[in-house]
């Protein structure tokens, strides 16, 4: 019995069509090439190699690359203007108000992140819990144990928690532990998922 929501953050509650997660990988992608002394391309190449073990780039590069400069990353791929592109989403509050169960958020991002992303789609106070990549320890999804964690705080179970995100391997984590995840496809590239998946957020409702 589902008792609680739990959302990914970008591209999850705004579309991905409006860019914004394309300009933080630009940015990441810059800073990760400037760190290691390479091209953003040979940047990128060196990251694939091992991105079944991490769930994130700065985690990748905190194990293998000696990587400690956390907060300078943080501040420098999710710049104070970042999130100017959204704007408030007024349908969006009354869907999530209409819901029949507790909202929360769990973000491989900063929590100063989710909250400007939240405050831009106006969706101030519609969130029990955000839980974001520090809570974590900086290895979130699909690391069973940033689930865990999440689980834990909500005192739920997770059969109980119903997970959307829009990265496949996440949901993927999350049914790994026994949880009900759904795959958020905006644009229809994941027809070979055989699980529960949507093409838009409102049509979570046919699975409640």
């Amino acid at each position: 019995m589902i008792r609680h929501i739990l959302f990914d953050l970008d591209c999850t509650l705004y579309s991905i069509h409006y860019g914004l997660e394309d300009k933080v990988a630009d940015r990441m992608w810059q800073y990760v090439a400037c760190f290691l002394g390479c091209s953003a391309e040979e940047a990128a190449l060196e990251r694939k190699k091992g991105i079944g073990k991490y769930g994130t780039t700065l985690e990748w590069l905190m194990a293998e690359k000696g990587f400690t400069a956390i907060n300078d990353y943080m501040v420098k791929i999710h710049p104070d203007d970042e999130a100017d592109c959204l704007h408030p989403d007024p349908d969006l509050r009354k869907f999530l108000e209409a819901l029949p169960y507790p909202c929360s958020v769990l973000t491989n991002a900063p929590l100063f992140h989710a909250d400007r992303v939240i405050a831009k789609l106006g969706l101030e106070g519609i969130f029990q819990r955000i839980f974001d990549i520090e809570g974590n320890e900086y290895k979130g999804k699909p690391h069973a144990k940033a689930f865990y964690r999440t689980l834990d705080a909500l005192g739920q179970r997770s059969e109980e928690v119903l997970f959307v995100d829009d990265v496949r391997r996440y949901v993927e984590g999350y049914l790994a532990i026994g949880g009900r995840g759904i795959l958020l496809d905006e644009n229809d590239i994941h027809r070979d998922y055989g699980f529960e998946r949507i093409g838009n957020l409102y049509d979570l409702v046919r699975f409640l």
